[in-house]
């Protein structure tokens, strides 16, 4: 295959955004199942999977300080027609998150035990929520990877691939899930274990399959001297994009552990609960992420093509679609809560809590979409920094104390929770708005303009 086949498509925001939906849909499904799932089995194994998921996801953010940068950057690149650029940003990609992967996989099945202690859970929660963490532990190295081959694809436009990957790693976990809990065929039933082991073969698969697709439409073939050199510039160009973005990410994943904490508190029907209602919750913003996604991507052609009102009118429109679809969906969810509730488990205690909380979404949703369209363009548009002080500053300052205030203080529980959620999503929504208005990168050509004098 030659050189000259390196190459990406020109696409609009639906052509993007439709595959990237279904492959959220299908990467969220593969929670969402296996918590369904797990609630059938036992609430306790649904609430220590879902605290354990909460820590992955922390180590999953590390992976993302090269994957987020990768994608602004070969996006930029590529809307400047440099395509050799772009093509070894790839490889930096694919490199650094071998090595990122090795080392908190390691990291993570070495300390399971000490890093859920600091949730102060007990019991059938804790061992089922320790045996998923090491297990799963393994399993990020393949994440890890995986994550830098489909930033490397979509930054491409190649997001249909990607969301075939996903298809067949869903596939796979639902198969495991349903051997691991009903015990079809005569095999034992391995709970929580053979859950675990399920993502543990997802995820490797996705890893092969996603490096032959790199290969078969880019013409790029990674090697082990990828993973042993990297150029100091791009490294640094990643890192600086990568890290403040995941820094943000990283914030947040922390605030949640902090609340997590506050929930415990409550006991285990308001844990359960959280549990149930985040999955449920997943659905109202799977559409905002997807179309957020697809226009951080042609934003960042954009900027990198200098199309900068274009960029502008892009961000504007996307937000609106995704307020409107946000909001729909969070109502019809509460209007339908019960039902939904009860997929999940048939706890009265449980259903009595979460209740309330879907109708909290509604309030919280638009917010939401606002937050993330925004500052993931802002992102696309080189004003990394932005998202993130502001992002700490109201996670911290509102999400954090308001939960304590309302939830454990105020004793609104999960609903107090949840509306200290919404406040801080649309604290943040309103900030990123009027900094998109204000046209980030005119301030960044100012900068290089005084440089030069």
């Amino acid at each position: 295959m030659k050189e000259t086949s390196y190459k990406y498509q020109e696409q609009s925001l639906f052509s993007i955004s439709w595959p990237l939906f279904i492959e959220l849909s299908l990467h969220m499904g593969i929670g969402i199942i296996a918590t369904f799932m797990l609630g059938h089995y036992s609430d306790s194994a649904a609430a220590g999977v879902g605290v354990a998921n909460q820590l992955l996801n922390i180590f999953i953010l590390v992976f993302n300080v090269t994957s987020i940068g990768g994608t602004v950057l070969i996006s930029q690149n590529l809307g400047a027609g440099r395509l050799k650029d772009a093509r070894q940003l790839g490889r930096t990609v694919f490199g650094l998150n071998v090595w990122f992967g090795i080392f908190v996989s390691f990291i993570v099945f070495c300390f399971s035990e000490q890093f859920l202690q600091l949730f102060d859970i007990h019991g059938k929660v804790y061992d089922y929520g320790l045996t998923f963490l090491r297990i799963c532990g393994i399993s990020l190295f393949f994440e890890s990877i995986s994550l830098a081959l489909s930033a490397i694809l979509r930054s491409h436009g190649y997001t249909k691939e990607s969301m075939f990957v996903t298809m067949m790693m869903d596939f796979i976990s639902i198969g495991g899930n349903i051997l691991a809990i009903t015990g079809i065929f005569g095999l034992p039933i391995t709970g929580v274990t053979g859950v675990a082991w399920a993502i543990v073969a997802a995820r490797a698969f996705a890893v092969f399959a996603l490096i032959y697709l790199v290969y078969n439409r880019l013409a790029l073939k990674l090697e082990i001297k990828d993973v042993m050199t990297a150029k100091k510039e791009d490294i640094k160009g990643l890192l600086a994009i990568g890290i403040p973005s995941a820094g943000e990410n990283l914030s947040y994943q922390f605030s949640q552990l902090i609340i997590t904490t506050f929930v415990v508190s409550m006991g285990t029907a308001s844990l359960a609960a959280r549990v149930y209602v985040l999955n449920i919750n997943y659905i109202c913003f799977l559409f905002t992420v997807a179309i957020a996604q697809g226009t951080q991507l042609l934003v960042a052609r954009y900027i990198g093509g200098r199309q900068f009102d274009r960029a502008l009118k892009r961000g504007i429109r996307t937000l609106k679609i995704a307020m409107a679809a946000s909001t729909l969906t969070s109502l019809i969810i509460a209007l339908i809560g019960s039902p939904i509730l009860e997929t999940f488990t048939k706890n009265p205690e449980i259903i009595t809590v979460g209740l309330p909380v879907l109708w909290a979404i509604v309030f919280v949703e638009p917010g939401r979409a606002m937050n993330i369209v925004l500052m993931s363009s802002l992102k696309s548009a080189g004003d990394v920094r932005f998202p993130v002080v502001i992002g700490v500053l109201s996670m911290w300052g509102i999400a954090v104390s308001l939960s304590f205030l309302l939830g454990v203080h105020y004793e609104l529980g999960l609903l107090g929770v949840w509306l200290a959620q919404g406040a801080d999503e649309w604290l943040r929504g309103c900030f990123a708005l009027k900094r998109w208005l204000m046209k980030p990168w005119d301030r960044r050509k100012v900068a290089k303009a005084e440089i030069s004098i």
